[in-house]
């Protein structure tokens, strides 16, 4: 009897419910139609923590004294108990790691909206980046995802490729982080590092990117994602 194959088992990294505080939901669940359309069985993951800040959506503004848990969120977007806290995740257990963008990227896994080049990243969050390209594994960032990768990347000896769209600011830090920044012309668009095994899409870092635009890209950059395992 000739073996069953197993779907590719790929872990969701989430960074809360919200664009402005947390995972843009729209990449997230694209990400997530994306994968399921393309067969792969996926796990979201989120560090069981406190938001940097809550921000209004309707303004705009941070929430003075409110708090969230990322974790909590980001089970918004993955279902009720469908979310696996960041703690109980082992990269071996999964064959690839995409990332949805929003800025609990670069607020909640990292402080790169804040300080740039200077940014830190949650030891967890670097452990469980660092850990895939450590083991070869294929690794999608959508939209500002890319800088966490820069940050996480930072200080190798071989540069890695990728695009955050054509935002020049972001493309100079990726660059001083000792990154290749691409710059793409939509959202449709997808930059493969074939050494690192890297795909990125820039989604919604074209901010009237039309939704169908940015579905294009995310399936595009999930297929590729799944090519390379």
């Amino acid at each position: 009897m000739a073996d069953v194959k197993q779907s590719p088992r790929v872990a969701v990294l989430l960074s809360g419910c919200g664009y402005l505080d947390g995972a843009e939901v729209r990449e997230a669940v694209l990400t997530l139609l994306a994968l399921d359309q393309q067969g792969a069985a996926y796990q979201c993951i989120a560090p069981n923590a406190p938001q940097f800040h809550v921000v209004n959506h309707i303004t705009g503004e941070p929430v003075p004294g409110a708090e969230r848990n990322i974790l909590e969120e980001s089970s918004r977007i993955s279902r009720m108990g469908k979310c696996l806290d960041l703690a109980q995740a082992q990269v071996q257990d999964f064959d690839a790691l995409v990332m949805p963008g929003g800025y609990g990227v670069a607020k909640n896994h990292c402080s790169f909206a804040f300080k740039g080049t200077e940014a830190a990243i949650r030891p967890d969050v670097a452990a469980l980046v660092g850990g895939f390209f450590a083991a070869h594994k294929p690794v999608g960032a959508i939209c500002i995802a890319p800088a966490l990768v820069a940050l996480a990347l930072h200080g190798q000896k071989d540069s890695a490729a990728m695009t955050l769209g054509n935002d020049a600011g972001v493309a100079a830090a990726i660059t001083q982080l000792g990154q290749q920044h691409l710059s793409t012309p939509g959202a449709r668009e997808i930059v493969i590092d074939e050494a690192h095994k890297l795909v990125t899409t820039p989604a919604y870092m074209f901010d009237d990117a039309p939704l169908a635009d940015v579905f294009v890209g995310i399936s595009a950059c999930v297929a590729a994602v799944l090519k390379r395992i």
